[in-house]
């Protein structure tokens, strides 16, 4: 079984925050394979599902963002997953809005649901799928970006054909082929390949 994660923040007020772009990829993946419906476990809601010929096993912590490695430990313990068998969909700010990068490892970036899990799994060794919501050009000005909505212009123009594609690529990721997802998320509408 694989373990994929959207992290994000639970209030309702807080759906369209930039910081919740791993929820929404999650609920794109599950919404199109037609998983379980949503049910509360491991202090955060999740649903079941195959992808790829993958079981999958899709999980929205509802901890808050600086304690998501709670919720994904409660389940990777119940469930016996190993880290390499993880992943983490997330926003990253260095990334150009509507742009993904999907590695294994690496530091937190001061991303607080990456150290969180780090903390709780006790490694960084699981994949994580990185969003691109772009920087807002300050640091003073990182928090109010992060935490401020995407836009109407965003979701049209990139975020939700963007979380569509990845949806649509969802059974490379599964299969352990990343590069080939990344091909298939960055190519522009109506591509072939």
């Amino acid at each position: 079984m694989l373990l994929w994660v959207g992290l994000g923040n639970p209030e309702s007020s807080m759906r369209r925050h930039r910081h919740n772009v791993g929820f929404m990829a999650v609920q794109a993946i599950a919404a199109k394979y037609g998983f379980t419906p949503w049910r509360n476990r491991f202090r955060g809601e999740v649903a079941e599902g195959r992808v790829g010929g993958q079981k999958v096993l899709a999980l929205l912590p509802m901890t808050y963002m600086n304690r998501s490695g709670e919720s994904v430990q409660e389940a990777a313990a119940f469930y016996k997953i190993a880290p390499e068998h993880i992943t983490l969909f997330h926003d990253e700010l260095d990334l150009a809005p509507g742009r993904l990068r999907v590695k294994r490892g690496g530091g937190a970036a001061g991303h607080n649901g990456l150290r969180s899990t780090d903390r709780m799994l006790g490694t960084p060794d699981y994949w994580r799928v990185r969003i691109g919501i772009g920087h807002p050009g300050h640091k003073d000005r990182v928090h109010g970006w992060v935490l401020g909505n995407f836009t109407d212009t965003d979701r049209q123009e990139w975020l939700d054909p963007l979380l569509d594609r990845m949806a649509g690529a969802a059974p490379f990721l599964a299969e352990g082929r990343a590069d080939q997802f990344m091909t298939r998320v960055a190519l522009p509408e109506g591509s072939k390949g």
